[in-house]
């Protein structure tokens, strides 16, 4: 398996470290990554991570905008500026950093999610709420269309 599937949660240690999930830190060494880089997302209190792939996935989107105009200057702002390489040692473990703890609200607990070519990094709450959100969103998509209907 190569893709980041399913969900877990770890608690963090006394040296704020936590543990990377077994079946996710597979897919880490699978890919050669020897470096984790994240980036917060923008609308929910979570962060992307992934290797420098994810990283070059960013920048290639950057690539396409004029350099000339604020959408390029704000992507790479969001993207170099506000993203971060996070410590990964050779056990397996990050460091919940402040750069982690202030966007996502961590504290005690760390919910990994995958995504198939990057993770996400919850709080445990949040990610509770959130995922009820995603399923009734895609339940009322499902109840409000017909087969072979696009959705409105």
């Amino acid at each position: 398996m190569n893709r980041f599937l399913s969900s877990a949660v770890n608690k963090v240690d006394a040296k704020g470290r936590v543990s990377v999930p077994a079946h996710f830190r597979a897919v880490v060494q699978s890919r050669g990554y020897a470096e984790l880089y994240a980036i917060r997302q923008l609308d929910v209190p979570a962060l992307d991570v992934g290797g420098l792939d994810l990283l070059d996935r960013y920048e290639e989107r950057i690539a396409l905008e004029d350099p000339f105009l604020q959408t390029a200057d704000d992507m790479s702002f969001f993207v170099h500026g506000d993203g971060a390489f996070l410590k990964y040692d050779q056990d397996g473990r990050i460091t919940v950093s402040d750069f982690i703890r202030e966007h996502t609200g961590i504290t005690t607990e760390v919910a990994f999610v995958g995504r198939g070519n990057f993770f996400q990094i919850w709080e445990p709450a949040r990610l509770s709420a959130y995922g009820a959100e995603v399923r009734a969103r895609l339940s009322r998509l499902r109840q409000g269309t017909k087969p072979g209907e696009q959705p409105e």
